[in-house]
């Protein structure tokens, strides 16, 4: 079965792998631009317990 050859199929994944890694994802990730940090203070906001009528 021509299939399980790993010998020209391995060649191909590592090739486009390299390329993957190497060229494309840098010129992805130039694009991508993260959430910076925010400065604004944390609060929790206060709320009211509920009341159930049922209690």
């Amino acid at each position: 079965m021509p299939q399980l050859n790993p010998n020209p199929w391995l060649f191909i994944m590592i090739i486009s792998w390299l390329t993957l890694s190497m060229i494309i994802q840098p010129k992805i990730l130039t694009f991508v631009s993260t959430n910076p940090p925010s400065s604004k203070i944390h609060t929790t906001p206060s709320t009211t317990p509920w009341t159930w009528p049922w209690t």
